[in-house]
């Protein structure tokens, strides 16, 4: 009996690139990927931009699922690496 790869399907398809995934991003969600770079908090961005925090809230769950980013850090370097924000612009933690 042959033994079947598991992983076998998933590689074949390979993982979504980078490019791919900056692309799936609306405007308004990198606006928001921005702003969590930036250190800001829901409250902030949603003032900023002015919308609600749940709005916000929601933003950020489809960004974390189009990227699978599931941390402000994390977005950061995404920010960062595609030249979203300017390293210069970010905040000392």
């Amino acid at each position: 009996m042959r033994r079947r790869n598991r992983n076998s399907d998933s590689e074949s398809m390979g993982p979504q690139r980078v490019d791919d995934k900056l692309q799936s991003l609306t405007e308004r969600e990198k606006e928001v990927i921005r702003c969590v770079a930036k250190g800001m908090a829901n409250k902030e961005i949603a003032d900023a931009l002015c919308l609600s925090v749940h709005t916000i809230t929601t933003y950020r769950h489809n960004i974390s699922v189009k990227l699978d980013i599931h941390s402000p850090s994390g977005l950061t370097i995404f920010a960062i690496i595609n030249k979203l924000v300017d390293i210069a612009e970010l905040s000392p933690s």
